[in-house]
């Protein structure tokens, strides 16, 4: 059975062509994908992600059940409101699902985990809770609302009510709090997103987005779909679940070392597959591709290197450089960056010469050095 967020009618009434999303109807585009890529880049556009699942954690050893669940320390989250990017692990150190942790307080944390992987995560989650006696509650009665883009903080805060405004205003990266809007709606608004542009992502109880997102509307933010969504977060440098990694990837695999915390002392589930690889290095690596010839590089081309061969995992058209772009998996080796012809791709038989960047492609909506 297809399920609907609680904005699917609001999204169909606005002309969204619908799409099938890990069993989500979602709307990819509302007439114009490479419009909302721009509305993003340069003011501001807003997305449906009620999809995602929120779960809360309960109990006087959430923390230590969280020391034991994820790759990166939640120890690092000491003040309430704060949050964390990092993944969930197997025993062989594949990545069973991406996801943000907010800390609310000592006994109660939360999680916001990928669509896709809902059933497996909570599966999981409430495998491996039991032990530190941890409560796991699913919470669909949210929606979730992403606003981003260059003016897209200065927007939700205009909805706000005056004595929350300032308090929202000033969170910075990374961390969230709780507010309510002039129409007298409780919101959780977190200084976070998926595009690479400055925003809020916004859990709103599931009785009022409609409301809400209405509200967003009439103050001049548009909406934006999936498509968009995808091209956003490739030219910011951002995994897909799914795509760019899975349970058979490490986050070392996966470019994600950043979100590893080898912190002493600590046993978490795929630990010593990480500590292996960290001394003698993951068999693969994940690089960044820029195409200069016309094309575009697309998921599942096959990628020479000196090394060995491997694959594109996200490819698209990027809007913002005018070029194609991508990320592969390859055998580990040192490629030169810059020089095209050090790398190929396999498009149609044809052996197209493309360059190694570091990534992300685009930062604050403009081409990082070298793109």
């Amino acid at each position: 059975m297809t399920l609907k967020t609680v904005l699917n009618d609001t999204h169909r009434a606005l002309g969204a062509k619908m799409v099938d999303f890990g069993g989500w109807d979602m709307p990819i585009h509302y007439g114009s994908q490479l419009d909302e890529h721009h509305l993003v880049r340069q003011s501001a556009g807003m997305f449906d992600v009620s999809h995602m699942t929120v779960v809360d954690l309960r109990g006087e050893r959430v923390r230590e059940f969280l020391r034991h669940l994820v790759a990166n320390s939640v120890d690092k989250l000491k003040t309430p409101g704060k949050a964390l990017y990092t993944c969930m692990l197997n025993p062989q150190g594949g990545v069973i699902d991406d996801l943000i942790i907010y800390y609310r307080a000592e006994d109660y944390f939360r999680l916001v985990v990928n669509a896709a992987t809902r059933e497996k995560d909570l599966a999981w989650i409430n495998q491996q809770a039991q032990a530190f006696g941890v409560a796991v509650t699913e919470r669909p009665d949210y929606g979730m609302i992403a606003v981003q883009g260059p003016q897209a903080r200065e927007k939700v805060l205009g909805l706000l009510r005056e004595e929350d405004r300032k308090a929202i205003g000033k969170l910075g990266k990374f961390v969230a709090g709780e507010a309510t809007t002039t129409d007298g709606i409780e919101v959780f608004v977190a200084r976070t997103g998926y595009t690479g542009e400055d925003g809020f992502e916004v859990i709103v109880p599931e009785a009022q987005t409609v409301a809400f997102w209405n509200a967003l509307l009439a103050a001049g933010v548009k909406p934006a779909g999936l498509g968009a969504r995808d091209t956003l977060r490739l030219e910011a440098g951002m995994n897909l679940y799914g795509q760019d990694m899975d349970d058979t990837v490490t986050p070392y695999e996966a470019a994600l070392a950043w979100t590893v915390a080898l912190d002493e002392g600590r046993d978490f589930i795929g630990r010593d597959v990480l500590e292996r690889q960290k001394a003698g290095g993951a068999p693969r690596q994940m690089i960044g591709l820029v195409m200069d010839d016309k094309g575009v590089l697309r998921h599942g081309q096959r990628v020479i290197t000196a090394h060995g061969d491997g694959e594109i995992l996200s490819g698209t058209f990027s809007p913002t450089l005018g070029k194609g772009i991508a990320f592969a998996r390859v055998p580990a080796g040192e490629i030169p960056l810059g020089a095209a012809g050090n790398v190929r791709v396999d498009i149609r038989g044809r052996e197209v010469p493309v360059r190694v960047v570091k990534f992300p492609f685009v930062r604050d909506g403009q081409p990082q050095e070298g793109i």
